[in-house]
C-alpha cells in the first residue's frame, strides 16, 4: 500500500515579497520560505501549497487577490503554464535590477573577493523575437491545462506541437504563438503540425518511442537567412519525402533545409547524421564584417544582436594591441576567437567539440584570418602545463565555460601559466564566482559587466576582468627555457 498524500493548506491573502532562483518569486510563511512561479512582488494572493520539505515549500497561485502595482499584462497566451518567459510580467526595467543583483550576490557571497565598483547591465535593445535558434517538439500527449481537467471534457485530438512541460517529459504543450522568434517560425511550425494532421502522420510518442513527426529546429540569421531541420522518429521515406517537399513549396524563404532521421531514444542530433533537402548546408551571421557559418550543429549565442555586445565588452577587457598571444577556452566554434584575431598576434582556441573546431578552422578560413589555431577535445586534457610549453605563455586567456563552470584541473593550469590578463565570460554568476575564488591566489578582479542575453527569463551573463597581481612570479617554465630543453 502507497504512502497517503498529505494535504496541503491553501494559503490566503499572502503578499509575493521578492523574487528568487530559477525565474520563481518567493514569500516566507513561518519563517519558511514558499517558492511560486509567476509572481510579482507586491501581489496579495492565495497560494496553494504543493511540495513542503523541511526549510522551504512550493506552491502555486490559486488567485491573485489584489495585483501588484509593478505587474504587467503578460504578452503570450501561454504565459503561466509554458515554462519559458516567466518574467513578462514584470516591467524590463526591474527584470534588469534582479539580474544585476543576482550577479552582484554571487560574486560577494561566493567568491568573496574583493570587487571593483559592479558596471550596470547591458539590456537587451531586442526584448521579443530576438533569439535566433529554437526547437519544438511533436507530440501526441497534449498537456491539459488545468481547466480543461477541471471541466471534465473530452479532448479527443491529443497532438501538439510546441514545447516540453518541466518535470513531465512525456507531455507537450501544444504552441500557437511564442514570441521568442520571428512570427515566421510560428507559420512553419502550425504548418507541418496542419500536415502532419491532414495527412495522418503519426505524432512522435514519447513513452512509446515511437511516431514519424518528431523535432523542428528553427535557426533565423541577422543576415536574414533562415535554416530549418525537421526530425523524424522514423525511416519512413515516401511520407517524410512528400512532407519536405511540401515545406520546400510552402516556404521558399527557406535557405537552408534539412531532414534528420533520428530512432534513438533521445532528442539530441549531434550524433546523427543530417541530410541537405534544399539550399546551403549552413546559414551564416554577420559581426563587423566577419562572417560565422553557422550548421545544424554549431553553437553560436542564441541572442545575436546582444551577442555583438557581449563580445565587444570582452574584446575591450582583453585590452588587445595587436603583439599578444591569446587563449580562447571553450571557444566554441571560434566566434571570440576570430572576433578578436585583428587585434592579436595568434590566437589559440580550444573545445570539446570536434564538430564545433571544424566550423571555427572554416569560420578562420573564409574570413582570411590566418594567425588561429584550434584544438579539439576535453579542456583539462588539452590544456596542460606541456601544450603551455609548446604553443607559449598566453598573455591573455578569455574563458567562457558551460554553466559548471571550470574544471579545478584547468584552474591549476591557468594559475601556473599566469597569464597577464583573465576574461572570463559566464552564463551562470555562480559558477563563475566559485572560479574567481580559486583564482584569487594570484588574480584580482578589476572589471565586472553584466550583460543580459535573455529578456523576460531569470537568465544573465557576466564578463569579468581579472589582472596578474604584480608580485607574482611565473610558475611555468620560461619560453626561452622551454626553447633550450
Amino acid at each position: 500500500m502507497g504512502r497517503k498524500k498529505k494535504d496541503l493548506p491553501l494559503l490566503e491573502g499572502v503578499e509575493i515579497t521578492d523574487v528568487a532562483a530559477e525565474g520563481n518569486a518567493l514569500t516566507r510563511i513561518d519563517e519558511m520560505v514558499v517558492f511560486v512561479p509567476f509572481g510579482a512582488p507586491g501581489d496579495i494572493a492565495d497560494i496553494k501549497i504543493d511540495r513542503r520539505k523541511r526549510h522551504y515549500a512550493e506552491g502555486h497561485i490559486e488567485r491573485i487577490v489584489k495585483p501588484s502595482p509593478i505587474r504587467e499584462e503578460p504578452r503570450c497566451e501561454h504565459f503561466g503554464v509554458c515554462g519559458g518567459c516567466r518574467w513578462q510580467h514584470l516591467p524590463y526595467s526591474y527584470q534588469l535590477e534582479c539580474k544585476q543583483r543576482q550577479v552582484s550576490d554571487a560574486l560577494q557571497r561566493i567568491a568573496k573577493v574583493k570587487l571593483p565598483e559592479i558596471s550596470p547591465i547591458l539590456g537587451s535593445a531586442c526584448r521579443w523575437e530576438y533569439r535566433n535558434k529554437m526547437e519544438y517538439t511533436f507530440s501526441n500527449r497534449k498537456w491539459l491545462t488545468f481547466d480543461q481537467l477541471r471541466s471534465g471534457e473530452e479532448v479527443p485530438d491529443r497532438d501538439a506541437a510546441g514545447f516540453h512541460i518541466p518535470g513531465a517529459f512525456d507531455k507537450v504543450l501544444d504552441i500557437n504563438r511564442c514570441h521568442l522568434q520571428d512570427d515566421f517560425t510560428n507559420r512553419l511550425r502550425l504548418f507541418v503540425k496542419d500536415y502532419g494532421k491532414r495527412h495522418s502522420l503519426p505524432f512522435y510518442d514519447l513513452r512509446a518511442q515511437n511516431g514519424l513527426l518528431r523535432t523542428l529546429m528553427v535557426r533565423i540569421a541577422s543576415t536574414g537567412q533562415i535554416m530549418a531541420v525537421m526530425v523524424t522518429g522514423a525511416d519512413d521515406p515516401e511520407p517524410t519525402a512528400a512532407l519536405m517537399d511540401a515545406i520546400a513549396a510552402e516556404f521558399p524563404e527557406i535557405t537552408s533545409l534539412m531532414l534528420c532521421v533520428n530512432t534513438k531514444l533521445n532528442d539530441s542530433i549531434a550524433d546523427q547524421e543530417i541530410r541537405l533537402w534544399r539550399g546551403t548546408p549552413y546559414i551564416e551571421e554577420e559581426m563587423e564584417g566577419l562572417r560565422f557559418r553557422v550548421g545544424p550543429k554549431s553553437f553560436y549565442q542564441t541572442n545575436s544582436l546582444q551577442a555583438y555586445e557581449l563580445y565587444k565588452v570582452a574584446r575591450n577587457f582583453a585590452g588587445l594591441t595587436g603583439s599578444e598571444l591569446v587563449y580562447d577556452l571553450y571557444t566554441g566554434t571560434g566566434t571570440i576567437a576570430n572576433f578578436v584575431a585583428r587585434q592579436a598576434s595568434k590566437v589559440v582556441g580550444i573545445e570539446y567539440v570536434a564538430d564545433a573546431i571544424a566550423d571555427a578552422r572554416l569560420n578562420s578560413q573564409v574570413n582570411g584570418i590566418d594567425n588561429t589555431l584550434f584544438f579539439a577535445g576535453d579542456m583539462k586534457d588539452v590544456l596542460t602545463d606541456t601544450f603551455i610549453a609548446e604553443h607559449g605563455r598566453p598573455d591573455v586567456m578569455i574563458v567562457d565555460p558551460p554553466r559548471a563552470g571550470m574544471h579545478a584541473d584547468v584552474v591549476d593550469v591557468i594559475l601556473r601559466a599566469e597569464p597577464r590578463r583573465i576574461v572570463y565570460v559566464s552564463c551562470n554568476p555562480a559558477t563563475q564566482a566559485r572560479d574567481l575564488a580559486l583564482l584569487d591566489t594570484k588574480y584580482e578582479v578589476t572589471a565586472v559587466q553584466p550583460v543580459d542575453m535573455f529578456p523576460h527569463t531569470h537568465h544573465v551573463e557576466n564578463v569579468v576582468r581579472l589582472d596578474l597581481r604584480q608580485s607574482v612570479g611565473s610558475t611555468l617554465p620560461s619560453e626561452a627555457a622551454s626553447e633550450e630543453l
